[in-house]
């Protein structure tokens, strides 16, 4: 049995110790947040916060970080309200979403240990692979994220993903049949 500290709750797995973080959180946990991409710790869609470092999570074995504490983005903000989450949202980097979440932890665990951090060291820490090119805008979405968490910017609170499901759809009235022609 392996136990961690994940999103600030005690989990003991009952796996194997030689399986990696990625499938435990995925599988076991229900955590679907960080993503298999490439299997190999390359694209970082896997990416969580383990004891304060970004680390791609297939590339560890639950045995490995056995008393960690790991989060991923499901714990770090469960209503997206965290800045890394706003900013990213309103620099409309967001495209296709599949590699958002590691990058995401990647920045959060960033901006946690350098809260102004450089282009320079941005483009270092941040070697995520993103297949949609967000590169142009998401160092200064990383750099607006740091302000904001510093208290230099504020955020647009209203920059959450989403639709009120009252507003996603309406009754509206009955389509008649089309005419068949005849």
């Amino acid at each position: 049995m392996t136990k961690l500290t994940v999103n600030n709750e005690a989990i003991e797995y009952r796996l194997d110790p030689a399986t990696p973080l990625l499938w435990a959180l995925r599988d076991a946990s229900n955590l679907t947040g960080a993503k298999y991409g490439c299997g190999t710790g390359s694209c970082g869609a896997c990416t969580v916060d383990i004891d304060g470092r970004a680390v791609r999570s297939c590339q560890v074995t639950i045995a490995a970080v056995e008393g960690s504490f790991v989060t991923t983005v499901e714990g770090l903000s469960r209503d997206r309200a965290n800045p890394v989450q706003l900013a990213l949202i309103a620099d409309n980097v967001v495209q296709c979403g599949y590699c958002i979440p590691g990058i995401v932890m990647a920045a959060a665990v960033l901006i946690k240990n350098d809260r102004d951090p450089s282009e320079a060291k941005i483009k270092q820490s941040i070697t995520n692979i993103c297949r949609c090119g967000i590169y142009p805008r998401l160092v200064e979405a990383i750099q607006r994220a740091a302000r904001a968490g510093r208290g230099d910017e504020m955020l647009p609170a209203g920059a959450r993903p989403g639709i009120d499901p009252a507003e996603a759809a309406k009754s509206v009235p009955a389509l008649s049949p089309a005419p068949s022609g005849e």
